[in-house]
């Protein structure tokens, strides 16, 4: 944690490329926090933007340099680093993240608090109508029930990233030293008391979604990947069940064809090579390619190099952090 003061609640928002929608989330979130009456704090990570968004962050943080810090990348590391950086800056007794999109109405932050104040020490969200397109929802659901049944991680919307954390949730989240991983997957199993609450969910205000559809599929590789081994085990007793049922399959064939053809033809099965050949094939390589997840990450661990570089942190030091205005 940065430094001895600490907050009421601290908020940490990933920018990407938003420099079109940066004002309008600025005008709804501050008078969101201010309205809880508490001591908050801001951060802001920019995740090596190419617009103007470090400009604009540099701009806001002189405005409200009593409440704002920027956390500038020196490249682009990905949205679940960026959360990453901040939660090792944060100074707050609850953490929340949010994308700086405005499809979570920042105004919901006071329903998440609510849940952490009757008890709960990590909060996720359930987006309410959501105003994605609707192979997003369906992909959504579709890994949400598989992630489910392999992890055993129950979030029923894993794509929202409005959620709140407890200090000692967010310590154990910085504890490790994973180069991927999935933030609040991380955070539950860190959790002892998780909850849910519905928040709203609108259109962006301005840009475009950063996920594309290969950035969404890679997310839930390393989801998979990075909580459980049940992948390999299934993908390992299918290898077995399927060499059995070849093999037995391979045996009617021969003597079939003995029955029907007589010796010569039933040996010359053995040299057959299409049996099952392109099933087996196939299987073969999606197993390489699942073998493939799992070293993969092995090999990014022991390099061990920087998850990511941090060219400045912009805030004010040396005061009192200010309560929320009324």
């Amino acid at each position: 944690m940065s430094g001895e003061r600490t907050v009421d609640v601290s908020v940490v928002i990933p920018v990407y490329n938003e420099e079109a929608g940066l004002q309008a989330l600025f005008d709804r979130l501050y008078p969101a926090l201010d309205a809880l009456h508490v001591t908050y704090e801001i951060v802001f990570i920019n995740d090596g933007s190419r617009d103007r968004s470090a400009a604009i962050l540099k701009d806001q943080f002189a405005r409200r340099p009593d409440v704002t810090r920027v956390v500038l990348f020196n490249g682009n590391y990905g949205q679940h680093m960026a959360i990453m950086a901040g939660f090792a800056q944060v100074r707050g007794q609850r953490t929340v993240t949010l994308d700086a999109d405005l499809q979570n109405p920042p105004e919901d932050i006071a329903k998440l608090l609510a849940a952490m104040d009757a008890g709960h020490d990590y909060v996720g969200s359930i987006r309410e109508k959501r105003e994605d397109v609707w192979w997003r929802r369906l992909a959504s659901r579709a890994m949400n029930r598989l992630r489910e049944r392999i992890t055993r991680i129950r979030m029923t919307d894993q794509g929202c990233m409005l959620r709140a954390y407890s200090r000692d949730v967010v310590n154990a989240v910085n504890s490790c030293t994973e180069v991927n991983t999935f933030i609040p997957a991380l955070a539950y199993t860190f959790s002892h008391n998780p909850t849910e609450v519905h928040v709203g969910h609108e259109e962006r205000a301005a840009g475009e979604s950063k996920y594309s559809l290969y950035q969404l599929i890679r997310l839930n590789f390393d989801l998979i990947t990075g909580f459980s081994l049940v992948p390999l085990q299934i993908f390992s007793l299918f290898g077995m069940l399927v060499a059995v049922g070849s093999l037995i399959t391979y045996f009617v064939v021969i003597a079939q064809r003995v029955l029907r053809a007589g010796w010569s033809e039933g040996l010359q099965t053995i040299w057959d090579r299409d049996i099952l050949a392109f099933f087996l094939i196939g299987m073969m390589l999606f197993g390489l390619g699942l073998l493939g997840e799992y070293i993969g990450r092995i090999y990014q661990q022991v390099r061990e190099r920087p998850r990511y570089v941090i060219q400045a942190v912009l805030e004010r030091a040396g005061e009192e952090p200010p309560a929320g205005k009324p």
